[in-house]
């Protein structure tokens, strides 16, 4: 045997089972409903500042039950990341291919016409939104600028 073999640690496969979700698994989740609503709303948005846009409007009061951590400057939240993995996953979401934001599908804006948010939870969600979409419009292009960055030097040959 060589050296190498005998210092190597086996690496182990971690597997962890989600529940399938269906759309009827959706609208019992009142937060992914108004997530999907937020993105309808706001429009085409990176996942950095729709974390970023939940997390002020959680902040300010807002009808939405997201409970964040934060290290550093930057907060993060795993349901919020699992409730945009499902919307994802039933089509009611879809990434850009080219700019890698987050984008409500026709499907998704038939979903949000039929499955109604109450009213002041609506109203505030919308007044929440235009408060708060100064601050996250520049992180959004803050983003804009590091993806156009990072794709212009991949691009570069050096000799």
């Amino acid at each position: 045997m060589s050296s190498r073999q005998k210092g190597s640690v086996p690496k182990e496969l971690k597997i962890e089972a989600k529940h399938a979700i269906t759309i009827d698994d959706l609208v019992k989740n009142k937060d992914a409903v108004k997530l999907l609503y937020l993105i309808g709303e706001y429009g085409e948005i990176s996942e950095k500042a729709l974390q970023a846009l939940v997390k002020e409007i959680v902040d300010k009061g807002g009808p939405i039950n997201y409970k964040f951590i934060t290290i550093g400057d930057i907060s993060t939240s795993k349901k919020l990341r699992d409730d945009i993995v499902a919307l994802l996953y039933l089509g009611l979401l879809e990434l850009n291919s080219v700019t890698k934001k987050i984008r409500v599908t026709g499907e998704g804006k038939e979903f949000l016409e039929k499955e109604v948010i109450k009213g002041d939870e609506r109203e505030k969600l919308k007044l929440l939104l235009e408060e708060v979409k100064n601050k996250i419009i520049s992180i959004d292009a803050e983003y804009e600028l590091s993806t156009l960055l990072s794709r212009r030097r991949r691009g570069r040959r050096r000799f």
